[in-house]
């Protein structure tokens, strides 16, 4: 029998495949070794293949393909409901294989390796970022013991920690100011990583007309624009961009029943890094205009006047979304219509 549609449960060294015929008939039930999986599908019909997106799903996807199949990526919450009884590796792949069969089934954004060398860059970025934050935290306690206070904001903290340490009359011991300079060298030596990587990632903009033309987009600049190119590639795989903003989860949460319609707060869904980015970069705008009755984005103004400032920046930033779903799917450049 002709296998038309095969499941595949990936791990690091033990793989479950299940595989079915055009009538959904099993054909295959079976584990495989690393180094067998690919010299399996190597020798087998063109077939789909559903994956559930994980660690090294990527990877697998690629090398599928290279085999000629067509490979889907699917999330983990909609292979879930598919699940009989238990859970085992074997339960896994038939739940996959019967997700990835659904017509309407929503599937996971192929990537480039080039697409995963920028999000390696985020990713370790990101990382930085939070060590520096949890560091300036930790400073700030330390500091508080001894009585000093330090306003929030990293950049309160550059500035003071020099002076509170050449100051003879506070109440820091010789043991405690020998501490407190290795962590403001701590410091400094996370701002100097962070500044390698956004310099590395403006490079990258500076290089790609694809993030050229999104940072034409007002909020917008390279780290946005090169984390949208990670997440989303050329775009094409949404319908249009209210799809490609709910996928950010940018959208409402809705909980309606019996022909009455309740929304919520937004439903949070997708890649929570890039969706904080894209808000920090609306929020940049909205400082610009929520005390500017004159500024030409009148839009903005007023939402923020009737809504609020928080959700007029996600607002937005959903509109930002769809701005750059236009772009990067159609040969057009951003044309300020608010300055018209």
């Amino acid at each position: 029998m002709e296998i038309t549609t095969v499941g595949l449960d990936i791990a690091k060294n033990i793989f479950h495949a299940h595989g079915v015929d055009k009538n959904g008939k099993i054909v295959f039930q079976k584990p495989f070794k690393r180094k067998q999986l690919l010299p399996f599908f190597a020798n087998l019909n063109r077939c789909v293949i559903g994956i559930e997106s994980c660690a090294s799903s990527h990877y697998w996807q690629r090398q599928l393909e290279k085999c000629g199949h067509e490979v889907r990526l699917i999330s983990p919450q909609f292979v879930t409901p598919y699940v009989k009884s238990n859970k085992n590796d074997a339960r896994d792949a038939e739940a996959i294989c019967e997700a990835v069969s659904r017509p309407n089934m929503r599937f996971v954004p192929r990537k480039s390796v080039e697409q995963h060398d920028i999000q390696m860059i985020h990713r370790v970025r990101s990382r930085l970022v939070k060590q520096r934050t949890a560091l300036a935290n930790q400073i700030r306690g330390l500091l508080g013991e001894y009585g000093i206070i330090i306003q929030q904001g990293i950049a309160h903290i550059r500035k003071q920690i020099p002076l509170i340490l050449e100051d003879g009359e506070n109440e820091l011991t010789p043991l405690s100011r020998e501490i407190f300079f290795g962590l403001y060298k701590e410091l400094l030596e996370f701002d100097k990583q962070i500044t390698c990587f956004d310099q590395r990632l403006k490079r990258l903009a500076r290089t790609n007309t694809e993030c050229q033309k999104l940072q034409a987009i007002p909020g917008i600049g390279p780290t946005i624009a090169t984390a949208l190119l990670m997440s989303v590639g050329s775009a094409k795989e949404f319908k249009n961009g209210r799809h490609m903003a709910a996928w950010m989860g940018l959208v409402p949460k809705q909980h309606s029943s019996g022909g009455k319609s309740r929304l919520l707060g937004i439903s949070k869904r997708g890649d929570s890094y890039l969706r904080t980015l894209l808000v920090h970069g609306a929020r940049a705008v909205a400082s610009k205009v929520k005390n500017n009755p004159q500024h030409e984005n009148q839009w903005l103004y007023k939402l923020i006047e009737r809504r609020g400032l928080n959700k007029a920046c996600v607002a937005y930033a959903n509109k930002m979304a769809r701005q750059a779903w236009v772009l990067l799917t159609k040969d057009e450049v951003y044309r300020n219509t608010y300055a018209c």
